[in-house]
């Protein structure tokens, strides 16, 4: 699968919704059926607020309208995206996916503010220049931008614009990263990133830092199947880690599994399990990559790892990894890390990491 090809699918990736009014604000007879809503992956839920308002209108009580939705009683925070909370709340993927919206009581004790789309697009903002400041170490890209292009940018994200974006993105000079294992398969190549500057006219393709935004789920109780997992009652159970990956120069391929161990280094220590041991059972959950090429690369062959489980990993005493997700896929840990970003990373370049730990006590992190 050509890197254009599998962003396409990451751009088209949408999650229905089956949205209901909370009872507490019914105030007709019976209460209003559900709204039945196909919400963006790469999206935010107070986007699909002019959606959703038009299913319960008529039966909300008289106040002023702040909207939020809620999952099986735990809110949820309207600055993470769409499919990062599905990856993180849905051990078993529920489809549709059911919530419950409220427009009275803004739980302003668990959520931050939120004025709508204003609030999300600045929000958006915001983290595409922490992610230009990982990559470049200045976000200056960022700030100088146009007041059309941001418009263009965000307008992209909202409508789903995928074209746009690449167009607009790239003058933002983000470039894409690589390995040095991933550029001495691909030197002798006259295509090659390193050879010459990237089409639209960013840096050469080079190891570097990334961004990352890591979930990390705790769990103390021991489940063998996803359905069996336990429900997040509390936002507690859940650690949000903000840091950023650095892909060494060494010469050898830096897996996904590497780049686990840099951001979880209080869960992996000094032990280190044999990458051998991850194993996992192929499961359908997306289009298979189908390398066209006889002479497979570790990237091309990368394509057939991410279609497989994790069963699970030890990571150290009392410590598992129960179930990784990006972007809705179990990617096998022995997949190019470079790969990884460069395909699932999200709109505003930092690349989301649903991580289910079981552990004995919980973690500080």
């Amino acid at each position: 699968m050509e890197g254009s090809e599998a962003l396409k699918y990451i751009w088209e990736g949408a999650i229905p919704l089956q949205i209901h009014l909370h009872q507490s604000e019914v105030t007709t007879l019976s209460p209003p059926p559900p709204a039945l809503i196909l919400a963006p992956r790469i999206g935010y839920l107070p986007l699909l607020a002019q959606k959703i308002k038009p299913f319960f209108s008529n039966s909300l009580p008289p106040g002023v309208d702040t909207i939020w939705l809620e999952y099986n009683g735990l809110p949820l925070k309207w600055y993470v995206p769409t499919g990062v909370l599905f990856d993180l709340l849905c051990a078993e993927p529920e489809r549709p996916w059911n919530l419950t919206v409220h427009f009275r009581g803004y739980p302003g004790n668990i959520l931050t503010p939120c004025e709508g789309e204003d609030s999300v697009k600045w929000s958006f903002i915001n983290s595409l220049k922490e992610a230009a400041y990982i990559i470049n170490g200045n976000c200056k890209n960022v700030m100088n931008m146009s007041q059309s292009d941001q418009l263009e940018l965000w307008r992209s994200i909202m409508d789903g614009n995928l074209d746009s974006y690449l167009r607009i993105s790239s003058k933002l000079k983000l470039g894409i990263v690589v390995d040095d294992f991933s550029i001495q398969l691909n030197i002798s190549s006259p295509k090659s990133p390193e050879n010459a500057q990237n089409a639209d006219g960013t840096a050469p393709a080079k190891p570097g830092r990334i961004p990352v935004r890591l979930y990390v789920r705790t769990i103390n109780e021991d489940f063998d199947e996803l359905e069996e997992a336990p429900v997040v009652e509390s936002w507690d159970k859940i650690s949000y880690i903000n840091r950023p990956v650095e892909i060494h120069g060494d010469g050898k391929c830096f897996t996904l599994y590497d780049a686990v161990t840099k951001l979880l280094p209080e869960l992996f220590g000094e032990k280190l399990p044999p990458k051998d041991d991850v194993s996992g059972e192929e499961v359908e959950v997306g289009p298979r990559l189908s390398p066209e090429e006889t002479n497979k690369s570790s990237t091309e062959q990368s394509g057939e790892m991410l279609n497989e489980r994790i069963v699970s990993c030890s990571v150290s005493d009392g410590a598992e990894i129960k179930l990784l997700r990006i972007q809705g896929i179990e990617p096998k840990m022995e997949i190019p890390f470079a790969w990884v970003v460069n395909n699932l990373m999200n709109p505003e370049y930092f690349l989301h990491i649903c991580v289910y730990v079981k552990i004995q006590e919980p973690i500080t992190i």
